[in-house]
């Protein structure tokens, strides 16, 4: 079952990025390992050096930081999405974050020694790396863009665009913060009277 698993996320990221040579599936294979957390779990803790990156099989996940008591959801990940500490990973630097699961979650990790390891070996691997890194410094871009130019209302629709099923998903009070806006105020933009 696990190497099912494993197998099936890795014709999902062929599929979905960029196409893997055989060898380099075989190779991404031999190097990942598929586990399942439950709810509330964390991969990773502020302080803690990032040594992994994982692949979303099922589950969602949310990185926060911890501001004078106050918790501040950064960014959330869902099935089909790599995530680490990205600063962490690449600079080797203590996370400045949590990584938390929202969901029961199923994934596969990768150490950061195989990672690098099947960047040299395989350039469309390492292809794959840059359009993962490129897709998360754009979704910060357009994070960027949104805090400073957009409404409320504007960022919750354009969310909701994005990501559908993120009320389903992911608390209320964590959307509000990723927005930068009171739980109130997306409360009162979700009420259909307010709605255009």
């Amino acid at each position: 079952m696990q190497q099912s698993e494993i197998e099936n996320a890795i014709t999902n990221i062929s599929a979905i990025y960029c196409p893997l040579s055989r060898e380099c599936q075989i190779d991404l294979g031999s190097c990942s390992t598929v586990f399942s957390l439950d709810k509330n779990a964390h991969l990773l803790k502020e302080g803690q050096y990032s040594e992994k990156i994982y692949y979303l099989i099922r589950g969602t996940a949310r990185a926060y930081y911890l501001k004078d008591g106050k918790d501040i959801s950064d960014w959330f990940a869902f099935e089909n999405e790599f995530l680490c500490s990205i600063n962490s990973f690449f600079l080797n630097s203590p996370s400045p974050h949590y990584i938390e699961l929202l969901e029961p979650t199923t994934s596969i990790e990768l150490s950061k020694k195989d990672f690098l390891w099947l960047c040299d070996k395989h350039h469309d691997f390492e292809r794959l790396a840059r359009i993962v890194v490129t897709k998360t410094m754009l979704q910060l871009q357009q994070r960027i863009v949104a805090m400073q130019f957009e409404t409320a209302r504007q960022k919750y629709e354009n969310l909701l665009i994005a990501r559908p099923d993120i009320t389903q998903r992911v608390p209320l009070s964590h959307i509000a913060s990723y927005l930068g806006i009171a739980l109130e105020t997306l409360s009162r933009i979700r009420k259909p009277k307010n709605r255009i």
